[in-house]
């Protein structure tokens, strides 16, 4: 009743034609309509805002007392009054506005007031400031359940330093991000900067409020259409103990025994003044008294785990106390002496649990750290790996983030002993800069660091060696392609090379695989056609054999969890294909190979109740799912981990948490050798492991060992139990079984199936002859965990009356999600199922084609709006992808008839192409800038990302041209070796060829000649995106008059038709002693021989008019594509020789 009252006096005063408190009277009209949806809202209301300002600030003297008079203070920005203020406004503490504005200012109106308005003589000698400060709303919430679901809506939007500010008296919210500006100009009166710079620091801060505007708009969509929940039923991750624990003063966690003032919400791992800029959406889950983190980042570089100390908790100035508590608390909570080593559980217990998984309470043991401060391995970010040191293994550890005293980048080398938990630091020479987010490989004695970040914006593509012999440190000079800088990559070895993949570089991910010779210390990146995992960061890898494998990740909007191998041998990616209950998606976690199974554990999102050890059999591609129990309350994000014999070690990671301070993990040792107790049946084909991994007792292997004794057949061909009535024991193969049960029971048998991942989806559902039965294909991971069950069930349920007395009634519809795996194979053993050959094996059918999709869809458009069915002659038969964008050919539905229909009909196509934007090309404009006509059908605008080649390419689509067909073309510039050679391109249009030039073929510079204002726009973007804007000159302007002489060693003339215009300019941009020439032009198939006759004759002629004395000849005829009927896109690579 109190939040109802508050809310109604709150809302009636807002509504009031009154002035409220604040210096303008009212609220910002920019985001009435945002506070007006926040306060419709049964849970919440808003008490002060601002819609974001930009302002020049003067601070006057501490000692300097206005008079009380002239003097104005606000404890509420709620203002909105929308003219700009030019007057001097005071503010409480001493200064004033000299101008304030919440819309984009004019850059030659502050100019003028700054150095031609009239100034008040109580501010003459303040200190200047320009600011921009943006949205900020304090809203009172019903109780913290409804608080946390406000945070997650506004940090999903982008307001990410929003959280909660108060949890006693009343539940408060802040939200509000960081994208502020505030720089001293000097005094007033004595103003240090020139006019030119207010102009463009006003034009930051107006790029800023339009950021601004941008965020605030898209968080009234996500309140419109996502809406908040209306009752504490549908805030279903929180329960109503929890809740009213949360809204007690006398509030007590399960991490911390009393929780400061401030945010709930885990922050991200990057610098602070980049991470509150960028769209996240991350909300701390509250369940069953201890906090889950949920984290699904929408920006490039979300991650538990910062490079510095916690960031300060909003509305509350005891995160250090928070800090202190936490850690205690942690302490406390574990059994043992900080430091002890032994087991926290002493025992193994096995259970199949509700998810389906392997549950284990596995040995895990902490460390015991002597020699060198425990404190110094409290890492994240930083790389491991196992070394053969004095005989023995030991740990390496380099660089990361924390260490002792307070916390920051690191570059010491540690060395620690698994054994006797000796930490020493290796007296290494010269070594690198202080890093995080690098790689560390082994090949032989010497450990290659590669990348990495030292702050924000310094990302590192360095290579350094340690010489174990010699405990010496070298940078290394690398040949080669281009490896781009990045951070939160992976790099496995095998042999002596090391493989490189994605990684995360300012707001590019990268989705490109590098590979460094250590041999020869050249990098090659791999362009192969094919398969090819998407881009993305903070992922993992590891080597096996003569491949690596590669999970999860971030791809800049969501967490991943696809396996991919790489094959070195054939060069082939490979998307893997398992069984079981695969790992959920993940970021900042570790891999690992122990004996033929590979090892994720920990990352992001993070479960405070245990930790999930997933473990995959290389053999059969089976998952299996381990809990370890973590009384530590452990936080496995951006650790690493070594496998030494039969342990896991895994040393570091951690969180920075606004409310709770700062986590490290101590090093744990995890005992792997349960895997042995885990059964493993061979297969006819290739003897490898196919059951999966599940609930085993001694007694039970004792049974299988029975079973299998004196048996020469394979266990597909170990005898199948009926269990059905008087049902017969027969063989059966494991590829190919149904489970057979009445038609009564299918529905909830087919509902467990699916939920566990034991129904095999590639095959049809299928009833028996006379329709009373129902087979359901079942995969091999089914067939072991229900012949298990069968062989270790106690109780034999000879009728369902028996097992209805359990309390579980197929009348009253079972609630599968709530049923645990144990008792879902007890259910399906009650229903008298029968494991059956599937001898019709009725396999789905593929799913269709788009096109096939597109076809049957406008059918039935025309169908129901009576239209002629001959038009469906005009569909398209290919389309290009850029980017999102899928564009159609000029040439479909380019009848009239089709506008009439054109507001349904491009909706349909777009759909069925799995398009998020569509166009039709139109014809290249016959224009000497060669505008694009493409037409906008389905989307907002037509700017596009396209990545080719591991290039990225940005355009406007609408304004700008792009052919797919030139990516031969592209990549053959790409392979060629230009190694400190100077090129120009003549008609350089968005990049198609300067960015080959200089991203892979490592050009030494590139001049590009364009004229089309549009391509200008995007070639500026994309030398930048792709980094290598210091090594291009941009030139703007007619090729024949701004194109540099006697300066190239290779000239690019990719005009089309023909380039014939600027040969003479290509002529005299090569050196004296010549160079290559790349002409193109569209030629008939019948004509080469007299075209390449042509160019040389022209350019020999052209060579000999400029004073040059040169051998002309065509070194290579490339054949890029089929221009028309009979006409051919040609490159000829012209020689030119100097006699």
């Amino acid at each position: 009743m109190e939040f109802q009252k508050r809310k109604e006096q709150t809302l009636a005063a807002l509504s009031s034609p009154s002035p409220d408190k604040s210096p303008k009277g009212g609220v910002d009209a920019p985001i009435v309509p945002l506070l007006e949806a926040i306060n419709r809202h049964p849970y919440y209301f808003t008490t002060s805002s601002c819609s974001g300002r930009i302002s020049i600030l003067c601070h006057t003297n501490p000692n300097h007392n206005p008079s009380p008079s002239t003097q104005e203070v606000s404890n509420e920005d709620k203002s909105n009054n929308n003219n700009k203020k030019t007057t001097t406004k005071k503010k409480a503490g001493g200064g004033g506005w000299v101008f304030v504005s919440h819309e984009p200012a004019d850059p030659d109106a502050v100019v003028d007031i700054l150095f031609k308005g009239h100034q008040d003589e109580t501010l003459v000698g303040g200190d200047l400031v320009c600011r921009f400060e943006p949205l900020i709303i304090a809203v009172d919430c019903r109780d913290a359940a409804a608080a946390q679901e406000l945070v997650s809506s506004a940090i999903s939007s982008g307001f990410r330093e929003s959280g909660i500010t108060s949890l006693r008296r009343r539940v408060m919210v802040a939200i509000r991000c960081s994208i502020r500006l505030e720089v001293p100009l000097g005094q007033l009166g004595k103003i240090i900067v020139s006019p030119d710079y207010i102009r463009y620091l006003v034009r930051i801060a107006n790029d800023k409020m339009e950021v601004n505007k941008k965020r605030a708009d898209g968080f009234l969509r996500v309140l419109q259409t996502k809406g908040l929940p209306k009752s504490a039923e549908d805030i279903t991750h929180l329960n109503e103990r929890h809740v009213a624990q949360l809204t007690d003063e006398k509030l007590s966690l399960e991490l911390v025994p009393k929780l400061p003032e401030g945010h709930l919400v885990l922050v991200d791992g990057n610098d602070k003044d980049k991470c509150a800029d960028q769209p996240a959406d991350i909300s701390s889950v509250l369940k069953n008294g201890s906090v889950a983190v949920k984290c699904c980042d929408q920006d490039n570089t979300l991650d538990f785990g910062k490079d510095e100390g916690a960031l300060s908790s909003a509305g509350s100035s005891g995160n250090d106390k928070g800090a202190e508590d936490f850690n205690s608390s942690l302490k406390a909570s574990n059994c043992k002496d900080e430091g002890e080593t032994g087991p926290v559980e002493d025992t193994a217990c096995h259970a199949l649990e509700s998810s389906g998984m392997y549950r284990c309470c596995i040995s895990v043991a902490l460390l015991k750290i002597t020699g060198e401060p425990i404190e110094k391995i409290f890492l994240w970010g930083h790389s491991s790996c196992a070394l053969n040191s004095r005989g023995e293994k030991e740990l390496l550890v380099f660089g990361g983030f924390g260490g002792i005293g307070r916390h920051a980048r690191r570059n010491y080398t540690l060395m620690l002993n698994p054994q006797s938990g000796l930490l020493r630091e290796m007296d290494a020479k010269g070594p690198p800069s202080k890093r995080l987010g690098h790689s560390a490989t082994i090949v032989g004695n010497n450990v290659y660091v590669i990348g990495g970040r030292t702050g924000p914006s310094q990302i590192l593509n360095d290579v350094w060696v340690l010489q174990t012999p010699e405990s010496r440190w070298l940078q290394l000079g690398c040949t080669g392609d281009l490896f781009k800088p990045r951070h939160r990559h992976t790099a496995v070895a095998v042999g002596s090379y090391i493989y490189v993949f994605g990684g995360l570089s300012g707001e590019v991910i990268y989705n490109c695989l590098s590979v460094l010779n250590t041999e020869t210390l050249h990098w090659h990146e791999v362009c192969i056609e094919g398969e090819w995992p998407c881009a993305r960061h903070s992922h993992s890898s590891v080597a096996y054999g003569s491949q690596f494998f590669m999970f999860g990740g971030h791809d800049g909007e969501k967490a991943l969890d696809d396996l991919h191998s790489f094959d070195i041998r054939t060069l082939q990616w490979k998307k893997e294909k398992t069984t079981g209950k695969a790992p959920s998606p993940r970021f900042s976690h570790s891999m690992f190979i122990y004996k033929t199974y590979l090892g994720i554990i920990g990352g992001c999102p993070v479960k405070q109740h245990y930790q999930d050890l997933v473990l995959l059999n290389l053999h059969h591609r089976v998952w299996l799912h381990v809990t370890v129990e973590s009384l530590s309350k452990n936080l496995w994000v951006r650790s690493s981990t070594v496998v030494i014999d039969d342990d896991l070690f895994v040393l570091g990671g951690g969180a920075s948490c606004y409310a709770f301070g700062t986590k490290f993990n101590q090093p744990m040792k995890i005992n792997l050798q349960f895997l042995e107790s885990v059964h493993d049946f061979s297969s006819d084909e290739d003897n490898k492991p196919l059951g999966e991994c599940n609930k085993v007792n001694h007694s039970t292997s004792s049974k299988y060992n029975k079973n299998l004794q004196g048996n020469t057949e394979s266990y597909n061909s170990i005898p199948v139990i009926d269990m059905s009535a008087g049902g017969d024991r027969h063989y059966t193969d494991a590829k190919q079984l149904v489970l057979q049960l009445e038609k009564k029971y299918a529905k909830v048998a087919k509902d467990i199936l699916k939920k566990f991942g034991w129904l095999d989806l590639t095959r049809k559902v299928v009833p028996n002859q006379d329709g009373c039965f129902i087979k359901l294909p079942i995969n091999t991971t089914f067939k072991v965990l229900y012949l298990d069950e069968q062989l270790n069930s106690k109780t034999k349920f000879g009728d369902l009356d028996q097992f209805h007395q359990l309390g579980v009634l197929f009348e009253k519809e079972i609630a599968v999600e709530d049923v645990p795996c144990c008792t879902a194979l007890k259910i399906l053993l009650s229903c008298g199922g029968s494991l059956l050959n599937d001898d019709l094996c009725c396999k789905k059918k593929p799913s269709k084609s788009p096109r096939i999709m597109m076809r049957e869809s406008i059918s039935l458009l025309l169908k129901t709006k009576g239209m002629p069915l001959q038009l469906l002659e005009q569909l398209p038969t290919r389309w290009e992808h850029l980017g999102d964008m899928v564009v159609l050919p000029k040439s479909s539905f380019k009848d009239a008839l089709w506008d009439s229909v054109r507001e349904e009909l491009w909706p349909i196509v777009a759909k069925s192409l799995g398009a998020q934007r569509l166009a039709r090309q139109g014809r290249i404009l016959p224009s000497g800038t060669r505008d694009s006509t493409l037409e906008l059908l389905v989307g907002n605008n037509g700017w596009v990302t396209h990545q080719e080649n591991g290039i990225l390419y940005s355009l406007d689509a609408t304004k700008c041209m792009f052919s797919s067909g030139n990516r031969s073309e592209k990549l053959r510039m790409a392979r060629l070796d230009c190694t400190n050679e100077i090129i120009v391109d003549l008609f350089a249009g968005i990049g198609y060829f300067v960015l080959p030039f200089l991203v892979k073929a490592n050009a030494k510079l590139v001049y590009a000649c364009e004229w089309n204002s549009h391509a200008l726009e995007a070639l500026e973007h994309n030398i930048n995106a792709n980094f290598v804007a210091d090594r291009c000159v941009i030139l703007k302007g007619d090729n024949r008059v701004i194109a540099p002489k006697g300066v190239a060693d290779r000239v690019c003339l990719g005009l089309l038709p023909s380039s014939e215009c600027s040969w003479v300019t290509a002529v005299r941009a090569l050196r004296v002693g010549g160079g290559i020439l790349h002409v193109h032009g569209n030629v008939n198939d019948s004509e080469e021989s007299s075209w390449i006759d042509y160019v040389v004759r022209s350019i020999s002629g052209i060579s000999e008019s400029e004073g040059l004395l040169w051998d002309v000849s065509v070194q290579h005829l490339e054949r890029v594509k089929w221009y028309g009927p009979h006409i051919r896109h040609l490159v000829a690579d012209v020689r030119c020789k100097q006699l």
